[in-house]
């Protein structure tokens, strides 16, 4: 199966496998160092930090974020790495772009990147490595759920 797997997409496969491990590393990675933020406590700013801060405020706000920002992501490129291996069929493409549009890990990294550019005029922010990690797995995430549909629409 992984080699079916391999010859249909020798790129896409590796690259959503490696996605399930590197989405966890950039969650846990700082995106950014900020001097005196009042959304973040300490000064190093990141996905799970972030949502964590959120949880004191307001727990319902913070599962949605988590929900959509860090669960949603990573079962998309579950279900895709199912594809990959035929454990699911090309019927379930539709409902994994569902998925897919529900996932708000871009909007949370477009809204992050807002946020470092324009600052929120009080202390700063200053872009870590982690911010250019999270930002490749999302694109990667967007390049194979686009390539596999490409594909299966062209197999069929």
């Amino acid at each position: 199966m992984l080699l079916r797997a391999l010859r249909i997409a020798p790129v896409m496969v590796p690259l959503n496998l490696a996605l399930l491990v590197l989405y966890p590393v950039a969650w846990l990675s700082p995106l950014a160092h900020a001097g005196f933020l009042p959304f973040f406590s300490g000064n190093k700013v990141t996905v799970i930090g972030g949502v964590r801060n959120l949880w004191e405020s307001d727990a319902a706000l913070a599962v949605l974020v988590g929900l959509f920002a860090v669960v949603i992501p990573y079962a998309k490129t579950l279900c895709l790495a199912a594809v990959h291996f035929g454990r699911l069929g090309p019927r379930a493409l539709p409902l994994i772009e569902i998925v897919g549009k529900l996932s708000m890990a871009d909007v949370f990294l477009i809204a992050l990147y807002i946020v470092l550019v324009k600052g929120v005029g009080i202390g700063h922010v200053v872009s870590a490595w982690g911010l250019w990690l999270f930002t490749g797995c999302v694109l990667a995430s967007l390049w194979v759920g686009y390539q596999t549909k490409r594909k299966i629409d062209r197999w069929q």
